[in-house]
């Protein structure tokens, strides 16, 4: 009885995991949200920030940034859909394998993942809620505040996501490997 309840509550925990990055993921690529000041025209979403200027004004280091919000929005849209297609994958590994020793050390991986991805966006969100002024870069939460709310929705779920793994690696660490001895041989 006891181990059905273990292998039971490890299923819900995977199963919350699941849907907390894969809800991240899929609000993250959906935020967008259009608006326009001083004439000019832009969308932002959560991969590029798309500029429609009413003449050509192209300053690099602006170019410089919007490349690296692209590539941190796509880490962490990518380190969240890696998270929830492993968390399914486990879901159906059975209980008495061997596999279980890797699962240990997947859950490692996948944990940093999600705590390196989270970090990154977590500082662009923090770069466009506050801006730098050293920088130049004006925050953009009071022009589009749909599309951050949403980008806070999807950080949210992904940090829930990653409490749930930290949880899941400590039951394998307990479970799998035995830190304490306790079993009897």
């Amino acid at each position: 009885m006891a181990k059905i309840t273990k292998r039971l509550c490890t299923l819900v925990l995977r199963l919350m995991a699941v849907g907390a990055t894969l809800l991240a993921a899929i609000v993250m690529v959906t935020s967008h949200q259009r608006t326009s000041i001083f004439g000019i025209s832009f969308e932002v979403v959560a991969y590029f920030l798309y500029i429609f200027f009413t003449y050509v004004c192209i300053y690099v280091p602006v170019l410089v940034a919007i490349n690296v919000l692209f590539y941190l929005c796509w880490y962490f849209v990518i380190a969240n859909a890696i998270a929830t297609v492993y968390g399914f994958l486990v879901i159906f590994l059975p209980s008495k394998s061997q596999l279980w020793r890797l699962v240990v050390a997947l859950d490692v991986v996948i944990t940093i993942l999600l705590s390196s991805s989270i970090s990154a966006a977590l500082a662009i969100g923090t770069l466009g809620k506050n801006g730098n002024s050293y920088a130049g870069w004006l925050p953009i939460c009071g022009q589009v505040p749909k599309y951050c709310d949403r980008v806070k929705g999807a950080l949210i779920s992904s940090f829930v996501g990653l409490i749930i793994y930290v949880l899941l690696l400590l039951y394998a660490i307990h479970s799998v490997l035995d830190p304490l001895l306790l079993q009897k041989t």
